[in-house]
């Protein structure tokens, strides 16, 4: 306990005898964990966008008018052996379904018509977005007599999962980066503060204290330092939540099912990111000012 004691009163001696440089490495980690918060928060309701597009892919297989019952039958068990369809993604519509839908949508081209022209139809929904093709491909391979054509809207469908790809892969690397970039800041921030006390450092080593009792205090300050700009940059991020987002959102998202990460495991992202940070970068920056 007098050990504990005694590092928190150094990491506290040295933020209030050096408030300008405690200062400015705390605004580094606000901006680096508002930054990333931010990219967070878009990407991932980004990313829940792209899924969303993918789970409304389906395939649509046409039954030919003079297909048997007994046809049919066997088209729905080729399609539900099919590992690649989604349990209870099948769905029949029958030619006076197919008409309802129609009148629906263009009232005015189905107003006079004589007859039925729609077939009925199976539309299946994969399990994963990616195998809509593979899917459709798989029926039209097998020749059955109760499929007349397959549509599975070819260029809609690779259009939107190449967008979801890249949603993805640049929400990597951005995040890598904002990440990369917030530990050099801070780092060079913490650098400057340990440059002013190089002085203190080398006495204490040349009467004998350990690295790590040299270390400690330095690094608490920067776990310290790291917790308040990572917090503050979590207040500020609640505040644009309440305000900013359901201005924004109101205009854009019509689907309840497209959402970013849940606001408390980002801030838990953020809190941990910003001590991680603020540890890493003070105990790096000092070994160079160990080797005395």
């Amino acid at each position: 306990m007098t050990k504990l004691r005694t590092l928190f009163a150094e990491a506290l001696r040295s933020i209030g005898a050096n408030v300008s440089t405690t200062f400015a490495s705390a605004l580094s980690v606000l901006i680096g964990m508002f930054l990333i918060g931010v990219f967070i928060g878009l990407g991932t309701w980004l990313v829940s966008w792209s899924d969303d597009k993918k789970r409304e892919l389906a395939v649509h297989v046409f039954i030919a008018d003079a297909a048997t019952t007994k046809q049919v039958d066997a088209l729905r068990v080729k399609l539900e052996s099919d590992t690649r369809v989604k349990p209870g993604g099948i769905t029949f519509c029958s030619k006076e379904c197919a008409l309802r839908i129609m009148r629906k949508r263009n009232p005015d081209l189905t107003a006079n018509l004589a007859s039925n022209p729609l077939p009925a139809s199976f539309d299946v929904v994969p399990v994963r977005g990616e195998e809509t093709e593979a899917i459709a491909l798989s029926v039209q391979k097998a020749k059955l007599p109760a499929v007349d054509t397959v549509r599975y809207g070819k260029e809609v469908s690779q259009r939107i999962l190449q967008i979801a790809r890249g949603i993805q892969v640049v929400f990597g690397i951005i995040v890598i980066i904002l990440l990369a970039a917030s530990t050099v800041l801070i780092a060079n921030t913490i650098r400057l503060s340990i440059f002013a006390r190089r002085r203190e450092i080398e006495v204490m080593k040349l009467v004998g204290a350990s690295n790590w009792y040299v270390r400690g205090p330095f690094m608490l300050e920067g776990v310290l330092t790291g917790l308040a700009g990572s917090l503050a940059a979590v207040f500020l991020l609640f505040l644009g939540r309440e305000v900013a987002v359901p201005q924004i959102l109101g205009h854009i998202q019509d689907d309840p099912d497209v959402r970013a990460m849940a606001f408390t495991w980002t801030a838990t992202i953020l809190v941990a990111g910003g001590l991680a940070i603020g540890a890493l970068g003070s105990g790096l920056t000092l070994r160079r000012f160990l080797r005395v």
